[in-house]
Protein backbone atom coordinates (compact mmCIF):
# COMPACT_ATOMS: atom_id res chain seq x y z
CA UNK A 1 0.00 0.00 0.00
CA UNK A 2 1.70 2.97 -0.80
CA UNK A 3 2.48 6.30 1.43
CA UNK A 4 1.21 9.19 -0.16
CA UNK A 5 0.77 12.90 0.85
CA UNK A 6 -2.14 14.55 1.73
CA UNK A 7 -3.82 17.89 2.85
CA UNK A 8 -5.58 16.85 6.04
CA UNK A 9 -8.75 18.83 7.55
CA UNK A 10 -8.77 17.63 11.41
CA UNK A 11 -10.54 20.37 12.57
CA UNK A 12 -13.11 23.03 11.15
CA UNK A 13 -11.81 26.53 10.21
CA UNK A 14 -8.12 25.29 10.99
CA UNK A 15 -5.44 25.21 8.37
CA UNK A 16 -4.64 21.94 6.88
CA UNK A 17 -2.02 20.19 7.46
CA UNK A 18 0.07 18.05 5.27
CA UNK A 19 0.84 14.25 6.26
CA UNK A 20 2.21 11.07 4.85
CA UNK A 21 -0.64 8.74 4.76
CA UNK A 22 -1.06 5.38 3.77
CA UNK A 23 -3.58 4.52 0.38
CA UNK A 24 -5.03 0.92 0.27
CA UNK A 25 -4.99 -0.72 -2.49
CA UNK A 26 -8.16 -0.85 -5.51
CA UNK A 27 -10.62 -3.53 -4.75
CA UNK A 28 -13.06 -4.60 -6.87
CA UNK A 29 -14.66 -2.41 -9.20
CA UNK A 30 -12.16 0.48 -8.12
CA UNK A 31 -8.99 2.49 -9.46
CA UNK A 32 -6.16 3.95 -8.48
CA UNK A 33 -5.59 6.81 -10.34
CA UNK A 34 -2.07 9.18 -9.87
CA UNK A 35 -3.42 13.12 -9.88
CA UNK A 36 -1.89 15.35 -11.75
CA UNK A 37 -4.11 18.34 -11.03
CA UNK A 38 -6.74 18.85 -8.42
CA UNK A 39 -9.06 22.28 -8.48
CA UNK A 40 -10.13 24.08 -5.44
CA UNK A 41 -14.02 24.10 -5.21
CA UNK A 42 -15.84 26.32 -3.06
CA UNK A 43 -17.99 23.03 -1.66
CA UNK A 44 -14.21 22.15 -0.64
CA UNK A 45 -14.06 25.60 1.46
CA UNK A 46 -17.84 24.78 2.67
CA UNK A 47 -16.90 21.57 4.46
CA UNK A 48 -13.53 22.63 5.47
CA UNK A 49 -14.91 25.78 7.10
CA UNK A 50 -17.79 23.56 8.83
CA UNK A 51 -20.39 24.62 6.92
CA UNK A 52 -22.09 21.53 6.18
CA UNK A 53 -20.83 19.50 9.21
CA UNK A 54 -19.11 16.50 7.74
CA UNK A 55 -16.84 14.01 9.20
CA UNK A 56 -13.20 14.16 10.67
CA UNK A 57 -10.34 14.00 10.01
CA UNK A 58 -10.70 14.03 6.40
CA UNK A 59 -9.23 14.89 3.11
CA UNK A 60 -11.17 16.90 0.41
CA UNK A 61 -10.94 17.71 -2.45
CA UNK A 62 -13.15 16.23 -5.69
CA UNK A 63 -11.93 18.10 -9.04
CA UNK A 64 -8.89 16.07 -9.94
CA UNK A 65 -7.42 14.54 -13.19
CA UNK A 66 -4.24 11.92 -13.51
CA UNK A 67 -3.69 8.61 -14.70
CA UNK A 68 -4.75 5.23 -13.75
CA UNK A 69 -2.01 3.80 -12.29
CA UNK A 70 -3.56 0.39 -11.29
CA UNK A 71 -6.45 -1.29 -11.30
CA UNK A 72 -9.18 -3.87 -8.76
CA UNK A 73 -10.69 -6.57 -10.06
CA UNK A 74 -13.74 -6.83 -12.78
CA UNK A 75 -12.98 -3.14 -13.51
CA UNK A 76 -13.44 -2.46 -17.54
CA UNK A 77 -13.24 0.56 -19.43
CA UNK A 78 -10.13 2.06 -18.82
CA UNK A 79 -6.49 1.02 -18.48
CA UNK A 80 -3.21 1.37 -16.53
CA UNK A 81 -1.81 4.52 -18.16
CA UNK A 82 -4.87 5.72 -19.37
CA UNK A 83 -5.53 9.66 -18.64
CA UNK A 84 -8.65 10.05 -16.65
CA UNK A 85 -11.15 12.62 -14.59
CA UNK A 86 -12.14 11.85 -11.34
CA UNK A 87 -15.67 13.23 -9.99
CA UNK A 88 -17.33 12.71 -7.04
CA UNK A 89 -20.19 11.59 -8.84
CA UNK A 90 -20.17 7.68 -7.41
CA UNK A 91 -22.99 5.52 -9.07
CA UNK A 92 -24.50 2.23 -8.36
CA UNK A 93 -26.33 1.97 -11.50
CA UNK A 94 -28.99 0.28 -9.99
CA UNK A 95 -30.69 1.94 -7.35
CA UNK A 96 -34.01 3.43 -8.83
CA UNK A 97 -32.15 7.05 -9.32
CA UNK A 98 -29.27 5.19 -11.51
CA UNK A 99 -31.86 3.57 -13.30
CA UNK A 100 -33.80 6.76 -13.92
CA UNK A 101 -30.97 8.29 -15.55
CA UNK A 102 -29.64 10.17 -12.94
CA UNK A 103 -26.56 9.00 -11.46
CA UNK A 104 -25.98 11.90 -9.59
CA UNK A 105 -28.80 11.39 -7.00
CA UNK A 106 -27.33 7.87 -6.26
CA UNK A 107 -29.78 5.94 -3.31
CA UNK A 108 -26.57 3.23 -2.60
CA UNK A 109 -24.11 4.68 -0.22
CA UNK A 110 -20.94 2.74 -1.59
CA UNK A 111 -18.76 4.01 1.26
CA UNK A 112 -15.26 2.95 1.09
CA UNK A 113 -12.11 4.07 3.32
CA UNK A 114 -9.17 3.63 1.30
CA UNK A 115 -7.35 6.32 3.32
CA UNK A 116 -5.34 5.54 6.94
CA UNK A 117 -3.12 8.23 8.66
CA UNK A 118 1.01 7.53 9.87
CA UNK A 119 -1.36 5.87 13.20
CA UNK A 120 -3.33 3.68 11.05
CA UNK A 121 -6.49 5.92 12.58
CA UNK A 122 -9.10 6.45 9.24
CA UNK A 123 -8.85 9.34 7.56
CA UNK A 124 -12.74 10.01 5.64
CA UNK A 125 -12.58 10.30 1.66
CA UNK A 126 -14.58 13.20 1.94
CA UNK A 127 -17.10 13.30 -1.03
CA UNK A 128 -16.19 10.53 -2.60
CA UNK A 129 -12.81 11.56 -3.59
CA UNK A 130 -10.02 12.85 -1.02
CA UNK A 131 -7.95 14.73 -4.39
CA UNK A 132 -5.89 16.72 -2.17
CA UNK A 133 -3.51 13.99 -2.31
CA UNK A 134 -0.93 12.47 -4.82
CA UNK A 135 -3.04 9.55 -5.32
CA UNK A 136 -6.65 8.76 -5.00
CA UNK A 137 -8.55 5.30 -4.96
CA UNK A 138 -12.02 5.77 -6.59
CA UNK A 139 -14.86 3.57 -8.22
CA UNK A 140 -14.89 2.67 -11.69
CA UNK A 141 -18.32 4.39 -11.91
CA UNK A 142 -16.50 8.21 -10.63
CA UNK A 143 -13.81 8.06 -14.15
CA UNK A 144 -14.08 9.18 -17.07
CA UNK A 145 -11.46 8.24 -19.87
CA UNK A 146 -9.54 11.51 -21.46
CA UNK A 147 -8.75 12.32 -25.14
CA UNK A 148 -4.66 12.44 -24.35
CA UNK A 149 -4.84 15.67 -26.56
CA UNK A 150 -6.10 17.41 -22.76
CA UNK A 151 -3.90 19.03 -20.31
CA UNK A 152 -4.33 17.94 -16.72
CA UNK A 153 -5.14 20.90 -15.28
CA UNK A 154 -7.68 22.16 -17.78
CA UNK A 155 -9.33 18.57 -17.17
CA UNK A 156 -9.82 19.02 -13.71
CA UNK A 157 -12.09 21.50 -14.01
CA UNK A 158 -14.31 18.97 -15.75
CA UNK A 159 -15.16 17.17 -12.82
CA UNK A 160 -17.09 19.54 -10.81
CA UNK A 161 -17.35 23.33 -11.60
CA UNK A 162 -17.78 23.09 -15.67
CA UNK A 163 -20.08 19.90 -15.83
CA UNK A 164 -22.26 21.52 -12.70
CA UNK A 165 -22.55 25.10 -14.86
CA UNK A 166 -23.02 23.88 -18.62
CA UNK A 167 -25.09 21.20 -17.17
CA UNK A 168 -27.57 23.18 -15.22
CA UNK A 169 -27.91 24.89 -18.47
CA UNK A 170 -28.23 21.82 -21.07
CA UNK A 171 -29.96 19.26 -19.23
CA UNK A 172 -31.90 20.80 -15.37
CA UNK A 173 -33.17 23.91 -17.48
CA UNK A 174 -33.42 22.01 -20.57
CA UNK A 175 -32.60 25.99 -22.77
CA UNK A 176 -33.55 26.16 -25.88
CA UNK A 177 -32.09 28.33 -28.57
CA UNK A 178 -33.05 32.02 -28.59
CA UNK A 179 -34.43 32.04 -24.82
CA UNK A 180 -32.97 34.71 -22.38
CA UNK A 181 -30.69 34.05 -19.24
CA UNK A 182 -29.46 35.48 -16.10
CA UNK A 183 -26.37 34.05 -14.75
CA UNK A 184 -26.17 35.73 -10.79
CA UNK A 185 -22.71 35.07 -9.93
CA UNK A 186 -19.97 35.05 -12.63
CA UNK A 187 -17.62 33.00 -10.48
CA UNK A 188 -16.21 29.78 -11.31
CA UNK A 189 -19.86 27.74 -11.98
CA UNK A 190 -21.35 30.78 -12.67
CA UNK A 191 -19.16 31.40 -15.95
CA UNK A 192 -19.82 28.15 -17.26
CA UNK A 193 -23.26 28.42 -16.93
CA UNK A 194 -22.83 32.05 -19.21
CA UNK A 195 -20.82 29.27 -21.51
CA UNK A 196 -23.25 26.36 -21.34
CA UNK A 197 -26.13 29.01 -22.03
CA UNK A 198 -24.18 30.61 -25.02
CA UNK A 199 -23.16 27.28 -26.65
CA UNK A 200 -27.56 26.48 -26.06
CA UNK A 201 -28.12 29.61 -27.87
CA UNK A 202 -29.06 31.96 -25.67
CA UNK A 203 -30.80 35.34 -27.08
CA UNK A 204 -29.35 37.16 -24.33
CA UNK A 205 -27.21 36.51 -20.99
CA UNK A 206 -27.28 39.00 -18.32
CA UNK A 207 -24.39 38.40 -15.85
CA UNK A 208 -25.29 39.72 -12.21
CA UNK A 209 -22.36 39.67 -9.92
CA UNK A 210 -21.00 42.38 -7.31
CA UNK A 211 -17.68 42.95 -9.04
CA UNK A 212 -17.35 45.26 -11.99
CA UNK A 213 -13.92 43.26 -12.91
CA UNK A 214 -15.55 39.67 -12.44
CA UNK A 215 -18.33 41.18 -15.40
CA UNK A 216 -15.99 41.93 -17.34
CA UNK A 217 -15.20 38.86 -17.46
CA UNK A 218 -18.25 37.61 -17.78
CA UNK A 219 -18.21 38.74 -21.39
CA UNK A 220 -15.17 37.14 -22.06
CA UNK A 221 -17.20 34.22 -21.88
CA UNK A 222 -20.47 34.95 -23.54
CA UNK A 223 -22.55 37.09 -21.36
CA UNK A 224 -24.19 39.88 -23.29
CA UNK A 225 -24.62 42.14 -20.80
CA UNK A 226 -23.59 43.29 -17.14
CA UNK A 227 -25.46 44.12 -14.34
CA UNK A 228 -23.83 44.90 -10.85
CA UNK A 229 -26.04 42.99 -8.06
CA UNK A 230 -25.21 46.54 -5.75
CA UNK A 231 -27.75 48.54 -7.83
CA UNK A 232 -31.19 49.10 -6.71
CA UNK A 233 -33.29 46.77 -7.90
CA UNK A 234 -30.80 45.32 -10.72
CA UNK A 235 -33.80 42.94 -11.89
CA UNK A 236 -34.95 45.96 -13.51
CA UNK A 237 -31.99 47.03 -15.32
CA UNK A 238 -31.23 43.12 -16.57
CA UNK A 239 -34.96 43.11 -17.97
CA UNK A 240 -33.86 46.04 -19.72
CA UNK A 241 -31.22 44.80 -20.87
CA UNK A 242 -33.14 42.00 -21.89
CA UNK A 243 -36.36 43.77 -22.76
CA UNK A 244 -38.49 41.47 -20.76
CA UNK A 245 -37.84 38.87 -18.06
CA UNK A 246 -35.62 35.65 -18.83
CA UNK A 247 -36.64 32.23 -19.04
CA UNK A 248 -34.15 30.85 -16.68
CA UNK A 249 -32.42 32.06 -13.67
CA UNK A 250 -29.19 30.28 -12.51
CA UNK A 251 -28.05 31.36 -8.97
CA UNK A 252 -24.50 30.05 -9.46
CA UNK A 253 -23.37 31.10 -5.43
CA UNK A 254 -25.03 30.52 -2.55
CA UNK A 255 -25.48 33.95 -0.97
CA UNK A 256 -29.36 34.28 0.73
CA UNK A 257 -29.78 37.56 -1.51
CA UNK A 258 -29.23 36.34 -4.41
CA UNK A 259 -32.01 33.21 -3.93
CA UNK A 260 -34.21 36.11 -2.07
CA UNK A 261 -34.11 38.65 -5.27
CA UNK A 262 -34.34 35.48 -8.02
CA UNK A 263 -37.58 34.78 -8.97
CA UNK A 264 -38.02 38.67 -9.54
CA UNK A 265 -35.50 38.65 -12.77
CA UNK A 266 -38.12 35.78 -14.44
CA UNK A 267 -40.48 36.33 -17.14
CA UNK A 268 -44.08 34.78 -17.00
CA UNK A 269 -43.43 31.09 -17.28
CA UNK A 270 -39.83 31.34 -16.13
CA UNK A 271 -38.13 29.10 -13.87
CA UNK A 272 -35.48 30.02 -11.50
CA UNK A 273 -32.39 26.69 -11.49
CA UNK A 274 -30.83 26.58 -8.04
CA UNK A 275 -27.29 25.84 -8.63
CA UNK A 276 -25.06 27.38 -5.31
CA UNK A 277 -25.29 26.11 -2.00
CA UNK A 278 -25.58 27.91 0.96
CA UNK A 279 -24.64 26.82 4.63
CA UNK A 280 -27.21 24.14 6.37
CA UNK A 281 -29.74 26.39 8.15
CA UNK A 282 -30.00 29.03 5.75
CA UNK A 283 -33.12 30.25 4.77
CA UNK A 284 -34.61 32.27 1.69
CA UNK A 285 -37.96 33.35 1.72
CA UNK A 286 -40.91 33.91 -1.74
CA UNK A 287 -44.33 34.83 -2.06
CA UNK A 288 -45.72 31.95 -3.60
CA UNK A 289 -48.64 33.43 -4.43
CA UNK A 290 -46.63 34.90 -7.39
CA UNK A 291 -44.99 32.07 -9.01
CA UNK A 292 -48.61 29.95 -8.55
CA UNK A 293 -49.90 33.59 -10.66
CA UNK A 294 -47.42 33.88 -13.15
CA UNK A 295 -46.65 29.76 -13.92
CA UNK A 296 -42.73 30.48 -12.40
CA UNK A 297 -40.87 27.45 -11.13
CA UNK A 298 -37.46 26.71 -9.38
CA UNK A 299 -35.72 23.41 -9.34
CA UNK A 300 -32.49 22.85 -7.52
CA UNK A 301 -29.58 21.01 -9.84
CA UNK A 302 -26.84 19.21 -8.59
CA UNK A 303 -23.92 18.71 -10.36
CA UNK A 304 -25.70 20.05 -13.47
CA UNK A 305 -27.92 16.71 -13.36
CA UNK A 306 -25.03 15.09 -15.51
CA UNK A 307 -24.15 11.54 -16.83
CA UNK A 308 -20.44 11.87 -17.19
CA UNK A 309 -19.62 9.27 -19.37
CA UNK A 310 -21.92 11.29 -21.82
CA UNK A 311 -21.10 14.61 -20.93
CA UNK A 312 -18.10 14.68 -20.26
CA UNK A 313 -16.59 13.58 -23.65
CA UNK A 314 -18.90 16.05 -25.26
CA UNK A 315 -17.66 18.79 -23.65
CA UNK A 316 -13.75 17.47 -23.88
CA UNK A 317 -14.69 17.61 -27.59
CA UNK A 318 -16.15 21.27 -27.45
CA UNK A 319 -12.71 22.86 -25.61
CA UNK A 320 -10.71 20.83 -28.07
CA UNK A 321 -12.75 22.99 -30.94
CA UNK A 322 -12.18 26.02 -29.11
CA UNK A 323 -15.91 26.54 -28.10
CA UNK A 324 -15.44 25.97 -24.50
CA UNK A 325 -12.78 27.90 -22.35
CA UNK A 326 -11.18 25.89 -19.95
CA UNK A 327 -7.45 26.98 -19.64
CA UNK A 328 -8.90 30.28 -18.97
CA UNK A 329 -10.90 29.52 -16.00
CA UNK A 330 -7.60 29.20 -14.63
CA UNK A 331 -6.45 31.20 -12.13
CA UNK A 332 -3.61 30.02 -10.10
CA UNK A 333 -1.41 27.40 -9.90
CA UNK A 334 -0.19 26.18 -6.23
CA UNK A 335 1.40 23.15 -5.46
CA UNK A 336 0.13 20.19 -2.85
CA UNK A 337 2.53 22.20 0.27
CA UNK A 338 0.62 25.76 -0.75
CA UNK A 339 -3.10 24.73 -0.57
CA UNK A 340 -4.13 26.93 2.58
CA UNK A 341 -2.85 30.32 0.66
CA UNK A 342 -4.36 28.66 -2.17
CA UNK A 343 -7.61 29.01 0.06
CA UNK A 344 -7.37 32.01 1.19
CA UNK A 345 -6.95 33.43 -2.33
CA UNK A 346 -10.07 31.40 -3.56
CA UNK A 347 -11.97 32.94 -0.48
CA UNK A 348 -11.23 36.36 -1.47
CA UNK A 349 -13.52 35.85 -4.54
CA UNK A 350 -10.87 37.13 -7.14
CA UNK A 351 -10.18 33.60 -8.51
CA UNK A 352 -11.98 31.17 -10.98
CA UNK A 353 -10.73 28.43 -10.50
CA UNK A 354 -7.49 27.54 -8.59
CA UNK A 355 -5.27 24.12 -9.04
CA UNK A 356 -3.01 22.50 -7.07
CA UNK A 357 -0.14 21.01 -9.23
CA UNK A 358 1.04 17.61 -8.43
CA UNK A 359 4.61 16.58 -10.05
Amino acid sequence: MPQIKAAVCREFGAPLTIETVTLAAPQLGEVEVTLKACAICHSDISYIDGGWGGTLPAVYGHEAAGHVSALGQGVRGVAVGDPVVVTLIRACGSCPSCAGGKPVACESDMASGPLTDAQGAPLHQAMHTGGFAEKVVVDQSQVVKLSPDIGMEAASLLACGVITGVGAVVNAAGLRAGQDVVVIGAGGVGLNAIQGARIAGARRIVAVDMSAEKLAIAKEFGATHGVLATADKPWRLAKQALGRGADAVFVTVGAIPAYDTSTRYLANGGKVIMVGMPHSGAMATYEPVMLAATGQGMVGSKMGDVVISRDIPWMVDLYEQGRLKLDELISGRWSLEQINEAIADTKTGSAKRNVIVFD
